[in-house]
């Protein structure tokens, strides 16, 4: 590959320089890019009903079977983690909201929300409240508890929608 000259470079910078995009224009591409604010319209659970050692399983009508296996295996690629111990349920779901809105452009998440050992009878409520979250989530489109070495049933990894 030959490489560019300053002169080349310059005039390329120039031209950028100087475009100009008619009004209606520029106003379709800062709209089209901004995102849409993170999802505030949940419901909080009160009690659990999700116990430590369940396995979280859940998808929308059209996701493959090729996707549901991926991330039941565990085998996703690099993806943005967010750990929730110690939150409480409302504090989980502020936190979970702008985690999604900040990595929307991603395929996947991956959520630690812990087993609740330390719950009433074995049953999670922050646990309960994350699949909840992700089932109300209109960019979620399944979830699915992790293998053993990426947090087991103590976390989720979530399909987000493409946008």
């Amino acid at each position: 590959m030959d490489k560019v000259s300053k002169e080349d470079r310059q005039l390329f910078q120039n031209t950028v320089d100087s475009a100009h995009l008619p009004d209606k224009d520029r106003a379709k591409l800062t709209t089209s890019a901004k995102k849409q604010p993170p999802f505030c319209k949940y419901s909080v659970a009160t009690r659990g009903s999700i116990g430590s050692s369940e396995v979280v399983n859940f998808a929308k009508n059209g996701i493959c079977e090729k996707t549901s296996k991926k991330m039941r295996s565990g085998n996703i690629n690099f993806t943005a983690t967010i750990d929730l111990h110690g939150y409480k349920a409302r504090e989980a779901c502020e936190a979970l909201a702008d985690f999604i809105y900040q990595h929307q452009s991603e395929q996947f998440v991956h959520i630690i929300h812990g087993k609740g050992y330390q719950s009433e009878n074995g049953i999670s409520i922050l646990k309960t409240q994350v699949v909840n979250f992700l089932k109300q989530h209109p960019q979620i489109l399944a979830c699915h508890s992790c293998p053993p070495k990426q947090g087991g049933t103590g976390a989720v990894f979530a399909l987000l929608k493409k946008l």
